[in-house]
């Protein structure tokens, strides 16, 4: 089988290249605007944007499956227009592509953001109430595929809304705080009792390919022509927890606590900084009130259900990217790959 990862030179996208290879699947293929490195880079990489019919009808010859992850998914540096072209009308440019080349079966990387201010409980049939154009576009993108899906003659999109996913060679939130409580300048700010669901990279990738039927264990019922599962390591830490945790694996003390009015006072002077100079910058009262007091819950009994069991606990997970850290990813800087406003197209001819 030929499969097709858009947005295959990122993060996740390396994963699905080494866990594909594993179970036998070699004919792969990244479609991104960003040259691939390492795993990624061992198969044929076709440099183009999702929001080009010519790029993608390039990438999709021979191609039976699409694993969709081309997004505009950082909080910082997109314009909200930006982020409905690429993840409402690059899924519909896709689907087009798709239908011209005969292809039916998709995987299509959401976010649980879509749920935004909705009430809790979130499982996948609770309403959605996206606060952010990165969650409002992905929700619309949900929409495009469940059109396309409609259409019947075999079509299949499978839908996944992962919470924020960390693992190494990931830069972003994880990195975030394990280089600050590295550095011994981390403070607790409150009680920290807030839940903050997580999801660890491996287990993602892992229960994608159980769900797509590719792994030696099968789901224990038929997957939907078009269905949703949210994706979240259990049990949930709480922001304290996983803080410990992290400290335990770096070989430290817990970070000491100090109240939560503390830390949105220390936060004004970056928050000013900020918005005279628009860096982002690792501390702002946005960012305390997001990791201290913002409880980010989801639920995952639906893919539970089906018989999924992730291999990696939690704990395990954060342990795993410590020790990436360690032997090498604390000297490595973040490299932010921001979509372009206006799509790249293929030169004409």
């Amino acid at each position: 089988m030929k499969i097709l990862i858009t947005g295959g030179s990122g993060f996740i996208g390396a994963y699905f290249h080494r866990d594909l290879r594993a179970l036998g699947h070699t004919d792969l293929l990244t479609l991104d605007l960003v040259e691939p490195e390492g795993i990624a880079a061992e198969a044929p990489y076709v440099k183009g944007d999702i929001r080009d019919p010519k790029a993608l009808d390039r990438a999709m010859e021979g191609v039976e499956l699409v694993i969709h992850l081309a997004a505009a998914h950082h909080d910082f540096g997109i314009a909200h227009d930006t982020y409905y072209s690429v993840n409402e009308h690059g899924s519909k440019v896709l689907c087009d592509a798709m239908d011209r080349a005969g292809i039916k079966q998709v995987v299509f990387y959401s976010t649980v953001a879509t749920y935004g201010s909705a009430p809790t409980p979130h499982h996948e049939d609770a309403p959605t109430d996206p606060e952010t154009p990165y969650g409002g576009s992905k929700r619309k993108g949900e929409g495009v595929f469940r059109d396309w899906a409609a259409g019947g003659a075999g079509r299949r999109a499978l839908v996944i809304r992962p919470t924020v996913t960390f693992g190494p060679e990931n830069f972003a939130n994880m990195y975030s705080l394990i280089r600050q409580i590295d550095s011994g300048k981390y403070l607790r700010f409150g009680a920290g009792t807030n839940i903050k669901s997580l999801s660890y990279v491996e287990n993602i990738v892992d229960a994608t390919l159980f769900l797509l039927g590719m792994k030696a264990d099968k789901p224990n019922r038929a997957i939907e022509p078009f269905e949703i599962f949210n994706f979240i390591d259990k049990p949930d830490m709480t922001s304290t927890q996983i803080s410990d945790t992290v400290s335990k694996c770096l070989g430290k003390k817990p970070a000491p606590a100090v109240p939560y009015w503390v830390g949105m006072l220390l936060g004004l002077p970056f928050d000013v900084v900020i918005k005279l100079t628009g860096k982002n910058l690792p501390i702002s009262t946005a960012r305390i009130r997001k990791l201290y007091k913002t409880e980010t819950k989801f639920e995952a009994d639906k893919i539970l259900s089906t018989g999924f069991k992730p291999s990696i606990p939690l704990a395990e997970g954060i342990d795993r990217m410590v020790k990436w850290y360690q032997a090498g990813g604390k000297d490595r800087d973040a490299t932010w790959h921001i979509p372009p406003a206006e799509p790249v197209m293929s030169a004409k001819g």
